[in-house]
């Protein structure tokens, strides 16, 4: 399943343009979903110095990713293009009706509907 996450107020507990601490349990979570055989995309507004202390913290934090607001080149391929929007199976954000469920309960999420079309949880 491909995955896209977004980064603030989702991965780190910081507002914008600040960096926070790891969401509790994201760290964890993360690596549970890589290890699975997910395919992780940061989806993010961030770009340019902003981007690159966001690609530093999550590797200083050990937080698994693949890309940053990038399709991967299968998706490209069937498709003939990169599209700013990102092709996935599931969106995890913290802006959704309702709120950011805690990160156990996204990964409880996820192994429930593993073969489902795009979600926003």
């Amino acid at each position: 399943m491909t995955i896209a996450i977004d980064f603030d107020g989702t991965l780190h507990t910081g507002k914008w343009p600040a960096i926070g601490a790891p969401a509790p349990y994201a760290r964890d979570v993360m690596k549970k979903l890589k290890n699975d055989g997910h395919r992780l995309i940061i989806w993010t507004c961030r770009e340019g110095v902003p981007a690159r202390d966001m690609i530093n913290w999550l590797l200083e934090k050990d937080i698994p990713f693949d890309r940053v607001n990038d399709n991967f080149p299968d998706m490209i391929e069937r498709y003939g293009y990169n599209a700013r929007k990102i092709g996935c199976d599931l969106i995890i954000d913290d802006n959704q009706i309702g709120g950011l469920p805690g990160w156990n309960d996204i990964y409880d999420f996820v192994r429930g509907t593993e073969n489902s079309n795009c979600h926003k949880i």
